[in-house]
């Protein structure tokens, strides 16, 4: 029983969201209504990564 206590924990913790790491854009939807674009790789210059566009290697890319 102790076991399932630890694995439980475990899961929460590796499964919680990391705040602050992609924003809150994670569809092409909110990364076009932010102004923003999606782009596959990185960046361009002078945009900022701000989110993903559904995919991790899609990147949702803004200029600011």
């Amino acid at each position: 029983m102790k076991v399932l206590y630890l694995l439980f924990s475990f899961l929460f913790i590796f499964l919680m969201p990391l705040p602050g790491v992609f924003g809150d854009i994670r569809n092409p939807v909110t990364c076009l209504r932010s102004g923003a674009i999606c782009h596959p790789g990185f960046c361009p210059r002078r945009y900022k990564h701000i989110g993903v566009c559904g995919v991790s290697a899609i990147k949702c890319c803004k200029n600011p």
